[in-house]
């Protein structure tokens, strides 16, 4: 739901939407602890290196993704972005013993699968891209992947650590998106109540419930086919925007769907 609602927040800036929407999702972990019975009191126990995972993992993805969107064209960008499911894959051959299952040529072979559909997917909303602009900006971005795809393999190290921590993660990510916002844009207030609506839901989904959701699975899910699967986020979003009217479905998107679905498979398969 990201791109939809991204898309109806107007022209508020986007370290300034980043920040809002952290707020919100670190509100999202305040309800969470309520309702579950759990104490954000874990926090002041947590260990320094899931402190620092988690602040590397929220606030570096989104600088350097956003770094990237303002020194390369957004689609090139966001396709070398797209490297960070693949990398997953890559990463869980060194977890130890039985949960890095050992990397085949096969887990491999299915990210691909699922990164050519996904650069389908990319490609016929956007246009054949040209891979113009600078080669810092293509650094940023595989920067960006290479922060996520660590991240979330990384989060294994502490799978005894509550998912709700991550509301510690989305507070300092906030902050810091919001001294970035102070640095190099100017404030613009949201001018309708959809626009208003739109920052709220994106920090209760795709920036809040999203990311306690993947850090629970990452702890304690299959990482691979997790992040394999992780290809039909912008499948997915395709689909969303045509059923809200900002899209169309084409034989091209079907064929990335099967595409998408086969790679996950095969890279799932233990």
């Amino acid at each position: 739901m990201l791109a939809a609602m991204t898309v109806a927040t107007g022209r508020v800036p986007p370290f300034q939407l980043t920040a809002m929407a952290f707020v919100v999702a670190t509100l999202v972990g305040v309800a969470w602890a309520r309702v579950t019975g759990q104490s954000l009191g874990v926090l002041r126990s947590l260990p320094a290196g899931a402190w620092a995972l988690g602040i590397y993992g929220l606030l570096g993805f989104h600088v350097f993704y956003f770094m990237a969107l303002k020194s390369a064209p957004p689609l090139e960008a966001s396709l070398v972005c797209y490297l960070w499911p693949l990398l997953i894959v890559v990463f869980s051959g060194l977890l130890p013993g039985s949960e890095g299952g050992g990397l085949r040529p096969a887990h491999v072979l299915g990210a691909i699968i699922g990164f050519a559909g996904t650069a389908l997917v990319m490609v016929q909303a956007s246009g054949r891209p040209t891979f113009s602009g600078s080669v810092t900006g293509y650094a940023f971005a595989a920067t960006a992947a290479f922060v996520w795809a660590s991240y979330s393999v990384g989060s294994r190290r502490y799978k005894d650590v509550p998912s709700v921590a991550v509301t510690g993660a989305c507070a300092v990510t906030a902050a810091g998106t919001f001294l970035l916002h102070l640095m190099f844009e100017t404030w613009i207030w949201p001018e309708s109540i959809v626009e208003w609506l739109a920052i709220a839901g994106l920090g209760l989904g795709p920036t809040g419930l999203a990311f306690y959701l993947w850090d629970d699975g990452m702890k304690r899910g299959n990482v691979r086919l997790l992040g394999a699967a992780s290809y039909a986020t912008p499948l997915l979003s395709t689909l969303l925007l045509a059923a809200l009217g900002m899209g169309t479905v084409t034989p091209v998107i079907a064929l990335a769907a099967l595409m998408v679905t086969a790679g996950a498979v095969l890279a799932g398969r233990s």
